[in-house]
């Protein structure tokens, strides 16, 4: 048996999981018939875009449309409810920091008004970049050099105010296990609304009373009850549901625009992610 002491590359998630206590999470859940969305990515304006940036351009319009959703809770003598006008999204990201696989997140911001080529670029911006010095995570990597408890208080103070939350640690949150053979994944990411993505799967669908195969994706929902109830967040998935199943018609996709990194790095929060 080896005991050390607990890896300074893992504080942020430890300061992550110390904070949902308060949640109180039901999950739900949805097979997608991917069929429309893999069309889409077949045509010219589909360009480089994962089913993941499908997920999050779709699910960013859909809680634009549900402002109780998109929203979050701060408190438990005095709860207090902040409802946001824009959308933004957390990632996680599978990545490496100091030798040590961890969690890292990525917050867009402003992603109902953004086209899915941004929204591809950003996603390759954070895939392709190196935590160790991207200055979107210098914050984490402040974090992990503080001692212990002033650490977990930066932590606290960054996270907590409701003024900041869409900027910190997103509006809604999208987890993707989708390049392993997942078919049920459900996660509490922070937000009022989490998603969670296994993998795309050939799969027996019935369409018009006939049987079919087709690309499936399994897709969880995680909700905080205490800021919604069941049926706003079966709404949410429901129309995630159609509009991914449905994607060309769900509305006009702007065509892809050349862009540089610098300005895919202007798209990202300055600050980062916390998570």
């Amino acid at each position: 048996m080896r005991v050390g002491p607990f890896p300074r590359e893992r504080r942020h998630t430890a300061c992550f999981l110390s904070e949902l206590r308060g949640f109180a999470p039901v999950f739900l859940g949805a097979e997608i018939d991917m069929s429309a969305v893999r069309r889409h990515q077949a045509s010219a304006d589909g360009g480089d875009c994962s089913t993941l940036g499908y997920v999050l351009y779709t699910a960013a319009r859909v809680l634009a449309a549900h402002p109780e959703a998109n929203a979050a809770l701060r408190g438990r003598l005095r709860p207090r409810v902040a409802h946001y006008s824009t959308v933004a999204g957390k990632l996680t990201l599978d990545k490496r920091l100091g030798g040590r696989r961890v969690v890292l997140s990525a917050v867009l911001p402003e992603l109902h008004l953004r086209s899915l080529q941004e929204i591809a670029e950003q996603l390759a911006h954070y895939r392709d970049g190196d935590p160790a010095v991207m200055p979107e995570y210098a914050g984490v990597r402040t974090l992990h050099r503080l001692p212990g408890p002033l650490g977990r208080l930066a932590y606290r103070t960054a996270t907590r105010p409701l003024r900041r939350r869409a900027e910190t640690t997103g509006t809604f949150s999208v987890t993707s296990l989708g390049r392993r053979p997942v078919t049920s994944f459900h996660s509490v990411g922070g937000t009022t609304v989490t998603l969670g993505l296994g993998a795309v799967a050939d799969r027996p669908v019935v369409r018009d009373g006939e049987l079919a195969v087709a690309p499936v994706l399994p897709l969880s929902l995680t909700f905080d009850h205490r800021v919604i109830d069941g049926a706003e967040a079966a709404d949410v998935l429901g129309e995630l549901k159609e509009a991914l199943e449905s994607f060309g018609d769900f509305c006009d996709i702007p065509r892809r625009v050349p862009r540089n990194r610098d300005d895919v790095s202007k798209l990202s929060h300055k600050n980062g992610a916390i998570f």
